[in-house]
């Protein structure tokens, strides 16, 4: 077992480094804070011994820390994120680590003086604004998951935050202090560290001992700690004479409060906020959208029966359910939905995007029976049918729309008006026109199957409604109806005799009570063990029953003993053999669980008391054999948790063969259109091998089935049974299905007695026939908005929605319902786990739109079903996800995330800090447009055109914004809407915004002729840019639009949401000739800027030279020297051919094939500082190599140190190879400038 020996001062972070990163490991070493043996000679603490008995031994903290874990894989998943760990030690040790022991020694008394600890505290807070930038987008420093950097970093970050970062400070480095409660909350960090408590103010203190670190009996922790530190500090030769950069201010929050009513438009005319705050964007615009009709597909027409030249574009909304409340899924369907939807618009379609909501027949009895249960005391059955249908319609009417409100939250422009509820008379009128259809077509039959059924809800279940629960072996679960929690996971063997011998078979189960509706024995036909028992029987011993060995090939001759018990009744592939063999089906569960059919003393019991009762029965006679565990699935009731029973049910069923392979050919021969086409193997799977559908639900709430079962009182004519299809019929009334009967049976219909079905029919039927009941099918005219466009939804429910809605419409309307069908991803929270109450990841968008404390959160769980044990491990996921709470983002920010996420793939890994930086690019376009209006100025007329004589940079930026318009209408064309959003986000940030407005737009502003060409290109890029993102970001694109001036040709179109969407063919203006000469001014400013940064020129302008290969390279420079001087913020920009002599005093860096960079430096440098300075880097470099190759050149080296850790010690040796001629270059080039 390894060793691991740390100092115990409470804030020796080095050794909290080490011991955070042992909290990872899969074996944990020995931590020991004594003195090291002198044998081992170690250097320094933490250290590491590797095995027992003084091994190979790691000393250091970085590679004590990366060893341990890299055990723990917390190193990055590829090389690259290694190589960014291994950067984030560098800026933990030699950035953060200096200026944090600077400030933080004084305080508790070790070293330092009050001047130099004042001057730290500024470079410390510079420090930390470079890691809050890098912080900004991401949860964590590397990938998407904690790695080692965040433990180091986070270490060497734990005394400023403990004792030197005020609030205010705090506040300035948003990012950082979310990161770093983040990281400390995590449980391996809480093991070691325990609860942090933040600096409230700076002030000298005696730090109390860590209950995680306990100093050793004789040890002077605070002696130790004073001469390692104090060793550490006179080591420290940093400058710290920087200025601290301004403190970031937090994004604060403005409300409109103009008074304006509902549906009446906005106030546009008084000045922009200082900065972009959700709730005053969000304010006033969609009821006034919604009033003005944009969302109609009759704005603007006349008559949507005209055709339209521009086309139709027709969506319905997948139906959430109507007790639903928003979850990030719906709104990652209603993010991509409304983009397209006002795409469309905007592009001049006829457009409807038609909402709805599903009755969900189950979850919604399920709640209604509850509030029953919870204020009256009182079951459905209490009620009766047609006062409980009563309550639930009450219930709808005062608590359904719910999720219209937060769709409209969310920005969504679907046509209210055209509204719809699954129980609304136009649409349950076609669902019993549906049924009676299909029965009379004989497409839907009557027959006697094994269904899912759910013994608390006494109802059949479909497939989507049982959770697989995956178990690796012996498990007690909470099962309804029982108080203790019932055994599953193990697997029971026991002997059934052979009749008239005293052989015996042995055969298993994970069900031990359903032996008792035995009916065979099966094992295979090849197996040899077996075929001396062709024709035996075997006896069940509760009972006097006889059960056939019969050989099947389904049997796994290699599972088990090879043979298996057959419950035809009870099991999917017993019920198949048992039809194959022609056994008998033994039902030995009632609806609600209890046994029937069974002799004493199993008669009555509750399935799972049984389980108990056979076992102990089968150990009494002497044929129990053993229980061991046994990894399983067991099915489970999403709705009740009940555990699912497989059950023989006399149900209505729809025959899918041949719908279903209509269906599948539909894609195969491309008639209709699967996006991304990967889940065509998904598509083909499902229908080529399709069974029939159990559309029969054992509920109240729903589609009542239009089905009579039909008594004959004529002697004629025998009694039916519930399971003969002839003794059913259909009809739109009772009256009509009466004549249908008498007919069938050829006697007056006063002889015909009718008992309508009492079940429902499965929610999933209505939502299959959505896409034309919703138009009033089969009375109304469907040929306007049927078939629709498209259909986008997840790709969970291909199969239980999207496959049955090209089914029903196939079958019932002659075509398909939508022409493409696009399936998004599946949400899962930041480190890729399934959204689950029980965790405490599912997010609320509306929290995410309006910011939500820690406390928030946790009331939420509190007013949630789980129990007090989900409600605390939910809290912790809380708690170390979002340890501050969820920050106010707005809608366009979460719209913006969502639509980024959304790679052609099976899941999105959804991480609200993401979402926080795009409400951050928000802001950047909210200052753009303000800054870009002040310099247009109050009298600015945009012209109708562009003149053609723009400069080369305003030909730039009207290239790059041709390229934007082309890559947005390609992406929505293809619905890839990551490369929609990249378009956007580079275009406004790092085109626009960073290099044209900034940089190339201000200083030409000032000259008369180029001046008035810069602002009309301006112009162009803010309103063309605002309709680029308005169908993502439709609340900040409308006001910020609504502040621009107008066009003439666009005084018609009061809403940017009806104006025309940007398209090549008016935007032409790309010139690959100008991006690429573009590019190089680019490529040549960044290598300058970089070598600034390399010598801290922070405010110094430099002379640069710019050597040249060739003389077209050359006239480029020449071309473009305003431009380069201007970005890069040089004195002067001097081309040099190539065989021209440059100045000597100047940095040197290679900006491409074609072009060199010399920076001069003579002058603005002390040379002579820099030189020591870098000898002794230097001097340091070459101990550290000497001291690593003596080690990797001892004899037994390759055989005793761990390969990972040869691997490190290699990278370390070519590191410091690097720095060394770096080192040895920039000494020598500074001694020639001397």
């Amino acid at each position: 077992m390894a060793s691991l020996y740390v100092s115990p001062h409470p804030d020796d972070f080095r050794s909290l480094m080490a011991l955070v990163a042992a909290e990872f490991c899969p074996s944990r070493p020995c931590t020991l804070i004594e003195d090291p043996p002198a044998s081992l000679a170690l250097c320094s603490r933490p250290s590491l011994v590797l095995g027992s008995g003084g091994g190979e031994v790691l000393s250091g903290a970085s590679a004590v820390a990366w060893y341990l874990a890299s055990q723990g894989k917390r190193i990055g998943s590829n090389a690259k994120q290694e190589s960014q760990v291994w950067q984030w030690l560098s800026f933990a040790d030699n950035e953060l680590t200096p200026v944090s022991c600077a400030v933080v020694f004084p305080l508790l008394g070790v070293m330092g003086s009050m001047q130099l600890q004042q001057s730290s505290h500024a470079e410390m807070m510079r420090v930390l604004n470079v890691l809050d930038k890098n912080l900004e987008p991401r949860t964590f420093l590397v990938g998407d998951s904690l790695t080692l950097a965040d433990i180091a970093v986070a270490t060497a970050a734990l005394l400023p935050f403990k004792y030197a970062l005020e609030p205010s400070n705090r506040k300035a480095l948003t990012n950082v202090t979310r990161w770093f409660l983040t990281c400390v909350n995590q449980p391996q960090f809480v093991k070691v560290l325990g609860q942090i408590s933040l600096c409230e103010k700076m002030v000298p203190v005696t730090p109390k001992p860590s209950v995680a670190i306990v100093p050793a009996a004789n040890a002077n922790p605070t002696a130790d700690a004073n001469a390692a530190n104090g060793k550490r500090l006179s080591l420290i030769l940093v400058s710290l004479q920087k200025k601290a950069k301004p403190e970031k201010k937090d994004l604060g929050v403005i409300s409109y409060d103009i008074p304006t009513p509902p549906g009446e438009k906005k106030d546009v005319l008084s000045a922009l906020p200082d900065s972009y705050s959700p709730q005053y964007v969000e304010a006033a615009w969609y009821s006034w959208w919604e009033k003005q009709g944009y969302f109609k597909p009759e704005y603007g027409r006349k008559s949507i029966s005209e055709p339209n030249p521009r086309g139709v574009f027709m969506m319905c909304i997948p139906p959430p359910n109507v007790t639903g409340s928003l979850h990030l899924g719906h709104a990652l369907t209603n993010a991509i939905q409304d983009c397209l939807t006002r795409w469309h618009r905007m592009r001049g379609e006829t457009t409807l995007w038609n909402p709805g909501c599903d009755h969900a027949g189950i979850a919604t009895q399920v709640v209604v029976e509850k509030k029953l249960m919870r204020e009256r005391g009182m079951s459905r059955h209490d009620l009766g049918r047609d006062q409980f249908i009563q309550e639930v319609w009450k219930w709808k009417n005062e608590k359904g729309d719910r999720i219209y409100h937060q769709l409209k939250k969310l920005g969504s422009s679907l046509d209210w008006d055209r509204a719809c509820f699954t129980m609304d008379p136009k649409l349950s009128y076609a669902v019993q026109e549906a049924f009676i259809r299909l029965h009379e077509d004989g497409v839907i039959y009557r027959s006697k199957r094994l269904v899912n059924w759910s013994c608390t809800l006494n109802s059949a279940i479909s497939d989507i409604e049982v959770d697989k629960k995956e178990l690796t072996g012996r498990t007690l679960l909470p099962v309804p109806g029982y108080k203790d929690k019932v055994e599953f996971g193990v697997l029971v063997s026991f002997s059934y005799k052979i009749e008239g011998s005293d052989e015996e078979v042995i055969v298993a189960t994970t069900r031990i009570e359903t032996m008792l509706g035995d009916s065979a024995v099966a094992v295979h036909p090849a197996d040899p063990r077996y075929q001396h028992l062709k024709g035996k029987m075997v006896l069940h011993p509760f009972c006097d029953r006889k059960m056939p060995i019969v050989f099947d090939e389904f049997v796994d001759v290699n599972f088990g003993t090879g043979a298996v018990k057959i419950t035809p009744a009870h099991d999917h592939n017993d019920y198949e053999v048992g039809n194959r063999h022609n056994l008998a089906f033994i039902n030995i569960l009632d609806e609600n669980g209890l046994l029937i059919n069974v002799p004493a003393p199993f008669l009555g019991m509750k399935r799972f008391e049984a389980r108990k009762a056979v076992l102990q029965a089968l150990k009494d006679r002497g044929q129990f054999k053993e229980t061991k565990d046994n990894p399983m699935v067991v099915p489970v009731c999403s709705r009740s948790k009940d555990i699912v029973e497989p059950l023989l049910k006399p149900q209505w069923y729809v025959d899918c063969a041949d719908m279903g392979k209509q269906a599948a050919d539909s894609v195969r021969e491309g008639r209709l259109k699967i996006i991304p086409d990967h889940h065509h193997k998904t598509w083909f799977n499902w229908l080529d091998n399709i069974r029939d559908w159990c559309i029969s639900r054992q509920l109240w709430w729903g589609h009542r089935i239009p089905a009579y079962f039909v008594t004959v009182t004529d002697p004629s004519v025998k009694p039916g049974e519930d399971m003969d299809g002839h003794y059913w019929v259909s009809g739109r009334t009772e009256e009509a299905a009466r004549d249908k009967a008498a007919k069938r049976f050829n006697v007056s219909t006063d002889k015909i007695t009718l008992r309508q079905d009492e079940d429902v029919l499965d929610t999933w039927f209505s939502s299959g026939i959505f896409p034309f009941s919703i138009f009033g099918w089969p009375n109304e005219d469907l040929s306007v908005f049927y078939p629709g466009s498209l259909l986008e939804t997840g790709h969970d429910i291909l199969f239980f929605w999207v496959a049955r809605m090209v089914m029903m419409g196939l079958k019932l309307t002659g075509k398909l319902p939508f022409k493409e069908v696009y399936l998004h991803a599946v949400v899962r929270d930041a480190h890729g786990r399934k959204m689950s109450k029980s965790l405490g990841n599912v997010i609320d968008p509306l929290d995410v739109i309006t910011g939500i404390s820690l406390e928030g959160l946790y009331a939420q769980l509190q007013d949630s079903n789980l129990d007090p044990v989900e409600v605390e491990k939910a809290k912790q996921g809380q708690k170390s996800d979002y340890p501050t709470g969820i920050p106010e983002c707005g809608t366009d920010a979460l719209r913006f995330a969502l639509c980024a996420y959304t790679s052609q793939g099976r899941d999105i890994n959804m991480d609200v800090n993401r979402i926080l930086g795009y409400r951050h690019f928000c802001n950047k376009l909210w200052n753009a447009v303000k800054f870009a209006m002040r310099t247009l100025g109050d009298n600015f007329v945009p012209s109708e055109k562009l003149c053609g004589e723009e400069s080369v940079s305003d030909r730039w930026i009207l290239s790059r914004l041709c390229s934007a318009v082309g890559q947005c209408n390609a992406g929505f064309q293809a619905y890839d809407f990551p490369a929609i959003t990249t378009a956007i986000y580079n275009f406004w940030l790092y085109e626009l915004c960073d290099v044209y407005l900034v940089r190339v737009c201000l200083p030409c502003l000032c000259l008369p002729v180029s001046g008035v060409f810069c602002r009309q290109t301006l112009f162009t890029c803010l309103e063309t840019g605002l309709r680029l993102l308005a169908p993502i970001m439709p609340f900040v694109g409308e006001e910020l639009y609504q502040r621009l001036p107008r066009r003439r040709s666009q005084d018609g179109h009061p809403s940017i949401h009806v104006t025309p969407y940007p398209e090549t063919e008016e935007f032409c203006w790309h010139s690959e000739d100008v991006d690429r000469q573009m590019e190089f001014v680019m490529t040549v400013v960044r290598t300058i800027r970089s070598l600034r940064a390399d010598y801290n020129l922070t405010k110094t302008r430099a002379d640069c030279y710019l050597q040249c290969i060739d003389s077209e390279t050359m006239s480029l420079v020449e071309q473009y020297s305003l431009q380069i001087q201007t970005l890069s913020l040089s004195q002067t920009i001097q081309p040099v051919p190539a065989t021209g002599a440059v100045p000597e005093g100047c940095a040197v860096a290679i900006a491409s094939d074609r072009c060199t960079v010399h920076l001069m430096l003579k002058g603005l440098i002390d040379l002579e500082k820099e030189v020591a300075k870098l000898t002794v880097k230097k001097g340091e470099l070459e101990k550290q190599m000497d001291k690593l190759r003596e080690k990797m050149d001892k004899s037994d080296y390759k055989e005793k140190v761990p390969v990972k850790v040869q691997e490190l010690d290699a990278d370390k040796l070519r590191q410091s190879q690097t720095e060394l001629e770096k080192a040895t270059e920039a000494i020598d080039n500074f001694k020639r400038m001397v």
